[in-house]
């Protein structure tokens, strides 16, 4: 007998947005005007971009087989200037992401910048959705209006923006089975995010951003004036003992689908959760003060985790085989894991 799942709340919306984008009429990409060393350069400027700016990103692209690390490369740092023009806002932002997002769209763009040369290049030979690219600047764009988020709905939908619109873009870069495996990736962007925020609480007040849902804030008898003072007492050990639980509770929801994606990239991918889940461990062992240090796991640290990440993602099994599930989207087509 199959069990149908179906999404939470929170959930339903993201699916929407993630099913529009897929089937959404876009512009085709032509091939870019530039020559083979040119494009090569470029692709290795968005290597360095990469590995300057995420080493846990860099670390897990290098998983992957050659073409598709430099393509993942070229997604990080076409993500990587979108998120800069946001929060390094010289002059106009808004003028200057809408800027952005007309070169980076471009069906033919020129040579002269070398991550649009690498991302349209990218864009053209994985087939990427371009309504996923549009919403991920959409979703750093945000941060140009919205400071604070009132539930855990309004954070979710965020970070679906900024960071399950990647790993979608990602699914076309690794290969993956079908439509079924979009509910998972859209979890697992906004497992990644949550830890992102969890990490620096600190860092973000001083921004004059509070990720975290107001509402949990209260439940917990927390406010912003406890945000402000950045002390560590039980009741922010509750609050985030409980942010930290459905974290790691999104991120196994998220771990079947892993087995939907080409075998090729399941190593780095199941690499880029585990990486990310293990600075939740150190947020606990350092009794969850995330004001005056910001959590993070040396290189020793994601090195030595590397052998048993690749047995695990070796003997991933899928939605399917592990339980006969099926998830069905918000539309009410049915998609089988």
């Amino acid at each position: 007998m199959v069990t149908s799942i179906r999404p939470q709340s929170w959930e339903t919306n993201l699916l929407s947005l993630a099913y529009e984008a897929r089937t959404a009429k876009a512009t085709p990409v032509l091939a870019p005007l530039a020559s083979p060393e040119a494009l090569d350069q470029a692709y290795g400027y968005c290597a360095a971009l990469t590995a300057e700016h995420s080493r846990s990103f860099h670390l897990a692209s290098s998983l992957l087989p050659p073409e598709k690390r430099r393509a993942m490369q070229a997604l990080y740092a076409f993500c990587r200037v979108s998120d800069n023009i946001v929060d390094q806002p010289d002059g106009n932002p808004d003028s200057r992401l809408a800027d952005w997002r007309r070169l980076a769209l471009s069906s033919r763009p020129g040579s002269a910048d070398p991550v649009i040369l690498a991302w349209a290049d990218t864009r053209r030979r994985y087939g990427i959705p371009q309504r996923y690219a549009e919403q991920l600047i959409e979703g750093v764009g945000r941060d140009l209006r919205q400071k604070r988020y009132r539930t855990f709905g309004e954070l979710a939908a965020y970070a679906y923006g900024v960071a399950s619109t990647v790993g979608l873009m990602s699914m076309h870069i690794i290969g993956f089975s079908g439509p079924e495996a979009i509910p998972y990736a859209i979890k697992l962007g906004v497992a990644l995010q949550l830890t992102n925020i969890l990490r620096d609480v600190g860092e973000d007040w001083q921004a004059g951003r509070v990720y975290l849902p107001a509402k949990e804030l209260v439940r917990f008898g927390l406010g912003e004036t406890d945000l402000e003072a950045g002390k560590v007492d039980e009741r922010w050990r509750r609050f985030m003992r409980f942010q930290i639980e459905r974290n790691r509770r999104l991120y196994s929801e998220a771990r079947p689908g892993i087995a939907l994606l080409s075998r090729e990239g399941r190593f780095a991918v199941t690499a880029a959760g585990e990486l990310y889940q293990a600075i939740l461990e150190d947020i606990e062992a350092h009794d969850y003060d995330v004001f005056s240090r910001r959590a993070h796991l040396g290189t020793w640290g994601k090195l030595s985790r590397l052998p048993g990440i690749w047995r695990r993602s070796q003997t991933m099994r899928g939605p399917a085989r592990q339980a006969g599930l099926r998830m069905k989207p918000a539309s009410g087509t049915s998609v089988t894991g």
